[in-house]
Protein backbone atom coordinates (compact mmCIF):
# COMPACT_ATOMS: atom_id res chain seq x y z
CA UNK A 1 0.00 0.00 0.00
CA UNK A 2 2.85 2.40 0.79
CA UNK A 3 4.52 1.86 -2.59
CA UNK A 4 1.23 2.66 -4.34
CA UNK A 5 1.13 6.08 -2.63
CA UNK A 6 4.72 6.81 -3.71
CA UNK A 7 3.97 5.98 -7.34
CA UNK A 8 0.80 8.05 -7.21
CA UNK A 9 2.71 11.05 -5.84
CA UNK A 10 5.43 10.65 -8.46
CA UNK A 11 2.78 10.51 -11.19
CA UNK A 12 1.09 13.66 -9.88
CA UNK A 13 4.44 15.47 -9.75
CA UNK A 14 5.20 14.39 -13.34
CA UNK A 15 1.81 15.60 -14.57
CA UNK A 16 2.16 18.88 -12.68
CA UNK A 17 5.62 19.33 -14.24
CA UNK A 18 4.05 19.22 -17.70
CA UNK A 19 1.20 21.48 -16.54
CA UNK A 20 3.71 24.04 -15.23
CA UNK A 21 5.48 24.17 -18.56
CA UNK A 22 2.16 24.63 -20.36
CA UNK A 23 1.15 27.33 -17.86
CA UNK A 24 4.39 29.23 -18.36
CA UNK A 25 4.00 29.02 -22.14
CA UNK A 26 0.44 30.36 -21.88
CA UNK A 27 1.61 33.22 -19.65
CA UNK A 28 4.39 34.16 -22.05
CA UNK A 29 3.54 37.57 -23.44
CA UNK A 30 6.04 39.74 -25.24
CA UNK A 31 4.12 43.00 -25.00
CA UNK A 32 4.21 45.22 -21.94
CA UNK A 33 1.08 45.38 -19.78
CA UNK A 34 -0.40 48.82 -19.28
CA UNK A 35 -2.14 48.00 -16.03
CA UNK A 36 0.11 47.44 -13.00
CA UNK A 37 -2.50 45.25 -11.30
CA UNK A 38 -2.65 42.81 -14.22
CA UNK A 39 1.14 42.77 -14.49
CA UNK A 40 1.49 41.97 -10.79
CA UNK A 41 -1.01 39.12 -11.08
CA UNK A 42 0.80 37.77 -14.13
CA UNK A 43 4.13 37.91 -12.25
CA UNK A 44 2.63 36.09 -9.25
CA UNK A 45 1.27 33.37 -11.56
CA UNK A 46 4.65 33.03 -13.28
CA UNK A 47 6.40 32.81 -9.92
CA UNK A 48 3.95 30.13 -8.74
CA UNK A 49 4.51 28.01 -11.85
CA UNK A 50 8.27 28.53 -11.78
CA UNK A 51 8.66 27.63 -8.11
CA UNK A 52 6.52 24.53 -8.58
CA UNK A 53 8.60 23.61 -11.63
CA UNK A 54 11.73 23.84 -9.46
CA UNK A 55 10.00 21.59 -6.91
CA UNK A 56 9.17 19.01 -9.60
CA UNK A 57 12.72 19.00 -10.99
CA UNK A 58 14.32 18.73 -7.54
CA UNK A 59 11.88 15.96 -6.56
CA UNK A 60 12.64 14.05 -9.75
CA UNK A 61 16.40 14.37 -9.32
CA UNK A 62 16.03 13.32 -5.67
CA UNK A 63 14.35 10.09 -6.75
CA UNK A 64 17.06 9.37 -9.36
CA UNK A 65 20.16 10.21 -7.27
CA UNK A 66 22.01 7.34 -5.67
CA UNK A 67 21.67 7.13 -1.88
CA UNK A 68 25.47 7.28 -1.51
CA UNK A 69 25.50 10.98 -2.38
CA UNK A 70 24.25 12.25 0.95
CA UNK A 71 25.28 15.90 0.50
CA UNK A 72 23.51 16.18 -2.86
CA UNK A 73 20.45 14.43 -1.46
CA UNK A 74 20.28 16.87 1.47
CA UNK A 75 20.62 19.85 -0.88
CA UNK A 76 17.78 18.52 -3.04
CA UNK A 77 15.56 18.06 0.01
CA UNK A 78 16.21 21.64 1.11
CA UNK A 79 15.47 22.85 -2.42
CA UNK A 80 12.18 20.95 -2.55
CA UNK A 81 11.13 22.33 0.83
CA UNK A 82 12.01 25.93 -0.07
CA UNK A 83 10.34 25.79 -3.48
CA UNK A 84 7.25 24.19 -1.91
CA UNK A 85 6.93 27.04 0.61
CA UNK A 86 7.65 29.71 -2.02
CA UNK A 87 4.92 28.24 -4.24
CA UNK A 88 2.53 28.29 -1.30
CA UNK A 89 3.37 31.92 -0.52
CA UNK A 90 2.79 32.98 -4.14
CA UNK A 91 -0.56 31.19 -4.24
CA UNK A 92 -1.61 32.87 -0.98
CA UNK A 93 -0.42 36.25 -2.28
CA UNK A 94 -2.74 36.16 -5.31
CA UNK A 95 -6.05 36.58 -3.44
CA UNK A 96 -4.43 38.94 -0.94
CA UNK A 97 -3.28 41.15 -3.81
CA UNK A 98 -6.78 41.13 -5.34
CA UNK A 99 -8.26 42.02 -1.96
CA UNK A 100 -5.79 44.88 -1.47
CA UNK A 101 -6.48 46.29 -4.94
CA UNK A 102 -10.22 46.02 -4.37
CA UNK A 103 -9.91 47.89 -1.06
CA UNK A 104 -7.90 50.67 -2.71
CA UNK A 105 -10.47 51.11 -5.49
CA UNK A 106 -13.28 51.56 -2.96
Amino acid sequence: MHSLNIFCHEFVVAVSFVACIIGLVLLWDGKQQKNDVEETERILFRMSFTYWLVYCVAFGIEKIVLPDWESLLMTLRITTALSYFLTFSCIVSLPLHKFAVHRVEE
